[in-house]
């Protein structure tokens, strides 16, 4: 059984809050789905946000910077994003839980979704051809594990180039290139439509899993949020 959470404009701080509880305080496996979010910038738990954001322009326009509990690289993220995320226990999937194993996984997931042969995993990133259409982003406890996804539905180029600097260490595959050279919109494949692409994970899922539509209210995450819960997710 494989819960599912279809989210639309789910402000992303929320949706990282809520993907933290359910991977820390639940043992039960899910799939979220977000489709978009407010204009914001994200960081990995490691991340020092003087050397990849442009902090002064981001708080001019009152761009939420926000540092999410996983591992991974920043993102400026927004309407256009399509967030997918899966939460599983060892009981609910039989794979090894280190990160090459779990990408690798979602890599053959994605595949059947794409149905696209130059649709592959390059180092943490999902490409087709040589261009970025998504970054992951990852937290592995001893039985559990979150692997969040932001594909690119489309991008603002002009933004990402004004509130983020290119980060030192990037990966190899990138070659020094700017995001306009760098990064692809799924739209560009003319395979399918944002709507399209969903019923295509749904369906792709339902070959694997039962699917259960998952109730937020049944969580009152709203009551939980408001309690004085730790969260590692934070705004900057």
């Amino acid at each position: 059984m494989l819960n599912f959470i279809h989210k639309k404009k789910l402000n992303i701080f929320k949706q990282l809050k809520l993907e933290e509880f359910l991977l820390k305080s639940l043992d039960t496996p899910f799939c979220l789905i977000n489709e978009g979010t407010k204009s914001s910038i994200i960081l990995g738990i490691s991340n020092n946000v003087s050397d990849l954001v442009q902090i002064d322009l981001a708080k001019k326009d009152k761009i939420p910077i926000i540092k999410r509990f996983t591992a991974g690289g920043t993102v400026y993220v927004d309407e256009n994003t399509l967030f997918v995320t899966f939460i599983f226990s060892k009981k609910s999937l039989d794979i090894t839980f280190f990160p090459e194993p779990i990408l690798r996984w979602a890599e053959n997931f994605y595949k059947k979704v794409f149905e696209i042969k130059n649709f592959k995993l390059v180092e943490n990133d999902f490409v087709i051809d040589d261009k970025k259409i998504a970054g992951n982003a990852m937290y592995i406890k001893k039985d559990r594990f979150l692997l969040h996804t932001s594909f690119l539905m489309d991008f603002d180029d002009k933004k990402m180039k004004k509130y983020l600097k290119i980060p030192k260490v990037a990966p190899k595959y990138r070659k020094n290139r700017s995001h306009e050279f760098f990064l692809s919109p799924l739209k560009a494949q003319k395979k399918y439509s944002k709507e399209e692409f969903i019923q295509k994970i749904k369906i792709t899922l339902r070959k694997f899993f039962k699917i259960k539509n998952f109730d937020l209210s049944d969580l009152n995450f709203l009551e939980i949020e408001n309690k004085e819960t730790k969260f590692s997710t934070t705004y900057l």
